[in-house]
């Protein structure tokens, strides 16, 4: 059995796509990366049912299952990977430490991959109906309601985007939304507004998520009146915006006005802080796609690895000498 190592190269704390590749790019430079994969390893494609936007897999693949290869890839390369919240990071390096509890881990450079998390209504059914019926991606789980009614519930550019999106594929798209006016910019509002498959419900909330094996429907509350009515639909889309995970670095690295990390010179993965790469959902609140946070961790692999290299590090080399 191999020796467990709490020093290492580069250190990737997050193992969604973006951490995963960074892991897969790392560990085939010799750069022996560790993993601070957290408890809920995978990122949100482990919520996921079916997977049919993903290159190489042609008549799809489960969330989990795709995230067990590409873990399962990693490894096989010698990433070691730690099942466990980084509980605290300390980014005054190099080295660059992160803590699970009272154990230490350093890393030469540090890839930040913690992603982001949907807001979410917090509804029982929501949850019980998550890739069932529930879905906060309308790119990810159109396809799969064809010529079926759907909700999407939100009222900024992201909902409406959302919205038009699904008109490509359902027969109607009902935006729910708790006030009487949208948040969402002119031009998506006169796009949506203009949409013959949108239509509105105003000052109204969903209260609940319905359904059987799926989603059958959601119940609506108008919040003026008290009035209650279930509305049939056979999909939820949640577009009430998300979370960077960026909690653990607030102070020791730049972050924009929503939490998200910065990444000053693009298409560059480097950060604020000299050494530290950030790649995925944590960086990125335009695409959120699985694909293109697989990309950026490639990028940030390879940008650490060229990083390193520039300040003396052997991949041949002892992993001690900063320590």
């Amino acid at each position: 059995m191999a020796t467990s190592r709490t020093s290492a190269p580069v250190l990737i704390v997050g193992s969604g796509p973006a951490g995963l590749t960074a892991a897969l790019y790392a560990a085939r430079a010799n750069l022996q990366p560790i993993v601070l994969e957290g408890t809920e390893a995978g990122g949100q494609l482990m919520l996921t049912t079916e997977v049919e936007n993903y290159p190489g897999f042609p008549t799809g693949i489960l969330g989990p299952e795709l995230m067990g290869k590409m873990r399962e890839q990693a490894e096989r390369f010698g990433a070691e990977f730690v099942r466990a919240d980084a509980t605290k990071v300390e980014l005054a390096g190099p080295p660059f430490r992160a803590w699970v509890e009272d154990v230490e881990y350093t890393g030469k450079a540090l890839i930040i991959s913690t992603g982001a998390k949907a807001k979410m209504l917090g509804l029982p059914g929501e949850r019980q109906y998550l890739g069932r019926g529930v879905s906060t991606c309308a790119t990810c789980d159109g396809f799969f309601y064809r010529s079926r009614e759907l909700v999407v519930v939100g009222g900024g550019d992201s909902a409406l985007e959302e919205a038009t999106f699904l008109t490509r594929f359902a027969t109607k798209v009902t935006v729910v939304h708790r006030r009487d006016r949208l948040r969402a910019s002119k031009v998506m509002q006169d796009r949506a507004f203009a949409n013959p498959k949108i239509e509105f419900e105003w000052n109204s909330t969903v209260t609940d998520v319905l359904g059987e094996q799926t989603v059958t429907g959601v119940r609506l509350r108008n919040v003026e009146d008290g009035s209650e009515k279930v509305l049939p639909v056979a999909g939820v889309f949640v577009a009430i915006g998300h979370t960077p995970n960026t909690d653990l670095f607030g102070g020791q690295v730049e972050l924009d006005q929503a939490g998200y990390i910065v990444t000053p010179n693009p298409p560059s993965t480097a950060t604020s802080v000299d050494g530290v790469f950030a790649a995925g959902d944590v960086v990125d609140h335009t695409y959120r796609q699985a694909v293109t946070a697989a990309g950026t961790g490639c990028a940030a692999a390879i940008d650490a690895e060229r990083w390193l290299e520039a300040h003396g590090h052997d991949s041949g080399a002892t992993t001690d000498n900063w320590d």
